[in-house]
């Protein structure tokens, strides 16, 4: 994740050697303590109003991606037409990349009005067309049991991530390492063709995109966890969470089908 979004709430203790006190009367006040700037989430209306934003922009994200799929699900000229001109789904991928690394990646973009909303709607419709389009090669029964599962495992955890005292943002760099071996992991599971190798491939993409639902929530409430994102950076959260979600599904999907 882009290092400006992501906030650190406590100050770090330095080197005893760098920190410099003065004595008045019988308390020493350290440089790192008088420098410490308070948190924004300390304000608990600006957290709420950060936490009611990025909800609702989640919210319209994923009603759009349910209407685009449900046209390739159960429209069958939609369907038929994906079937026979493949390169459409293909095509896709360069878009969605392409427009989640500007977001992710420019500051400037993701906080300026209307183009950060245009950018995110943008990607949000690329991504369920590209949804779509792999969607039509499943049954409609297989979609729709891996949008309820989705659905009960996206709630499950939210109220897990709100309610647990354990802080998930500690484990941002396990779970950087964690994505890297599912990539490779799943170039070989492109040349093996193996049940078992696919189904233990789902089975850890579902495990590692939870913790990050997870932890992207807790990032997102802030507060008492050692990481959180920026109030402004209402868009970013959005998009984190989305894209787990989608991931999310994706892979239960390949579960159920498997």
């Amino acid at each position: 994740m882009p290092q400006e979004a992501i906030k650190h709430p406590h100050s770090r203790n330095r080197d005893g050697a760098n920190t410099y006190a003065v004595q008045i009367s019988e308390d020493i006040v350290t440089s790192d303590s008088a420098t410490a700037l308070p948190s924004p989430f300390e304000d608990m209306s600006v957290r709420r109003g950060f936490i009611v934003k990025v909800f609702i922009v989640l919210s319209v994200q994923l009603l759009i991606t349910i209407a685009v799929i449900s046209i390739f699900v159960f429209c069958k000229p939609v369907r038929q037409w994906i079937i026979l001109n493949r390169w459409f789904m293909f095509a896709l991928f360069p878009a969605v990349m392409v427009v989640i690394i500007v977001l992710a990646c420019c500051r400037d973009i993701r906080r300026q009005v209307p183009a950060n909303y245009i950018l995110l709607m943008l990607f949000t419709i690329l991504e369920g067309l590209l949804l779509g389009s792999m969607s039509v090669f499943f049954k409609a029964e297989e979609i729709l049991w891996a949008a309820g599962a989705t659905t009960v495992v996206t709630l499950t955890l939210t109220l897990f991530a709100l309610q647990t005292k354990w802080d998930f943002t500690l484990l941002n760099g396990v779970l950087f390492v964690l994505l890297i071996v599912l990539m490779i992991y799943g170039i070989i599971a492109l040349v093996i063709r193996s049940y078992w190798v696919h189904l233990v491939y789902a089975a850890l993409g579902t495990l590692i995109f939870s913790l990050y639902l997870v932890m992207d929530i807790q990032m997102m409430v802030g507060g008492r966890y050692h990481y959180e994102v920026d109030p402004e950076e209402y868009i970013f959260a959005a998009l984190n969470i989305y894209v787990d979600i989608i991931n999310l599904f994706i892979f239960i999907l390949d579960l159920i089908v498997r």
